[in-house]
């Protein structure tokens, strides 16, 4: 087990914030991260339980102690399930599902995170879910050291959504998760702009390895690469609202996209929202909003979690004042 004191997490965040925690452990096994979980006294708290932190905006450093799984590893099930430890790359994860000729996931490509961090927050992109796949999540619950196995309806997935981020937050350290894949493909490719990238490499019936192919480039063309600037990707949750507020607003607005959640149901993209408020390529001090993608908030250079945050809710004002639409944060802030 790692254990660190005054420990920087710059290089666990995406967003770039040079923030500080009073202690980092890391666990590499079940049974340490049983160990750690009994071993903790008031002093530790409180606890922030991190993964690739890809999805996480420090406002400030860390009084407490920071827990982060050091479990990285893949392993075939059987003809359809495949197992990965909590801290294993997603991506690489996508990347054995397609080379092994397992389907479902190849909508999900070149997400930045650990396989953890997919149960927890429910990741999505391009029609396609984590909640589509989970078939078991393992963890350690804080409180006691035992281990628990959740099937997927025990979660309570919705968008973005789960009981870790609710009731469950900060009450377990996920272990491992087993995801259930097809050997049947069945692409996915009428959400968002799918097709006419395949049009343009001249593709009708792409492969898995084509349809991966042409998702991690279309990714790559509108998302910064966190290594060259801050960012967590997208930064709001697209709204949805109620079949009522999304005809007020397609009257207004003859062109704004929209995708149809139910009968009750229409969910709108923020990033358009965003950009019809004027904010793309726009910048407030060092945080800024990304060139490319108006969903993207970046750090242009030095900013604090309180510049991103200060952002944030002024984006949110605006959009509320345009729209009437409330945009919520899919980052978590802390």
């Amino acid at each position: 087990m790692r254990i660190e004191h005054n420990y920087s997490l710059l290089k666990h965040n995406t967003f770039g914030i040079d923030a500080k925690c009073q202690r980092f452990v890391e666990y590499e096994s079940v049974e340490e991260a049983q160990e750690l979980v009994r071993s903790l006294t008031e002093d530790d708290y409180p606890l922030l339980i991190l993964g690739g932190g890809s999805n996480l905006l420090l406002t400030g450093d860390y009084k407490g102690t920071v827990v982060h799984s050091g479990i990285s590893f893949i392993e075939r099930l059987d003809d359809e399930r495949v197992r990965c430890g909590s801290a294993y790359v997603w991506d690489d994860f996508v990347d054995y599902c397609v080379l092994h000729q397992l389907y479902g996931a190849e909508n999900l490509s070149i997400i930045p995170g650990e396989c953890g961090a997919s149960a927890v927050q429910n990741i999505g992109a391009y029609g396609a879910e984590a909640k589509d796949l989970i078939d078991e999540v393992e963890a350690v619950e804080i409180s006691t050291g035992e281990v628990h196995h959740f099937k997927n309806a025990d979660c309570a997935y919705s968008y973005r959504q789960s009981k870790f981020k609710h009731e469950w937050r900060d009450k377990y350290l996920i272990t491992s998760v087993t995801y259930r894949l097809s050997k049947t493909y069945h692409p996915k490719l009428d959400y968002g702009n799918i097709r006419a990238a395949l049009a343009e490499r001249g593709i009708e019936n792409p492969t898995a390895i084509e349809l991966r192919q042409t998702i991690t480039d279309i990714r790559n063309a509108k998302l910064p690469d966190p290594k060259e600037i801050g960012n967590a990707g997208s930064f709001f949750m697209n709204p949805i609202v109620p079949k009522a507020k999304y005809e007020e607003l397609a009257a207004l607005y003859e062109r704004m996209p929209h995708y149809t959640i139910d009968a009750e149901h229409e969910k709108i993209p923020a990033g358009w929202m965003i950009e019809q408020c004027g904010w793309k390529g726009k910048a407030l001090g060092p945080a800024g909003v990304y060139a490319k993608q108006a969903l993207v908030l970046v750090n242009l250079g030095g900013a604090s979690g309180a510049d991103v945050v200060r952002l944030c809710q002024t984006i949110q004002h605006d959009v509320k004042e345009k729209f009437g639409v409330e945009i919520l944060p899919e980052v978590n802030v802390r």
